[in-house]
């Protein structure tokens, strides 16, 4: 398995997918890193040399922010937004949709599954309730 930038890519496909295996690169970035790079898209991840592989990682390392960065970045920016009161930072600290999203349905995944709200009854009522019928 090559390793860039300290992620192992799968060999066996091409390295224009296998590169959207690092955090904060998808397809569009990927291929405008290869053609930086001078590699062509459709060659597999484990056709390529070394040389070519440190050409990839330098243009990486050269030009983005990628992977432990990259998080730190973005836990930064949310950890400001919760620090001066912002709006969207009030919603990610009641893990709520940011984006303006209905939330009286749907937002299960923001949300985590239903916590069903209901009365509790004590077993002496349940037994009365079943006598009754």
């Amino acid at each position: 398995m090559p390793r860039i930038v300290g992620v192992d890519i799968p060999k066996e496909k091409r390295i224009d997918i296998s590169l959207g295996y690092i955090y904060g690169i998808g397809r569009t970035l990927s291929a405008k890193i290869l053609k930086k790079a001078n590699i062509v898209p459709s060659k597999r991840a484990k056709e390529l040399n070394e040389e070519e592989i440190s050409r990839i990682t330098a243009v990486i390392q050269k030009e983005y922010t990628t992977e432990g960065d990259l998080r730190r970045e973005i836990q930064g920016n949310i950890k400001r937004l919760i620090e001066i009161g912002a709006y969207r930072g009030f919603r990610h600290r009641r893990a709520l949709p940011v984006r303006g999203q209905r939330t009286r349905t749907n937002a299960r995944t923001r949300k985590g599954p239903r916590k069903t709200v209901g009365v509790v009854r004590s077993k002496a009522v349940r037994q009365v309730v079943k006598t009754d019928e």
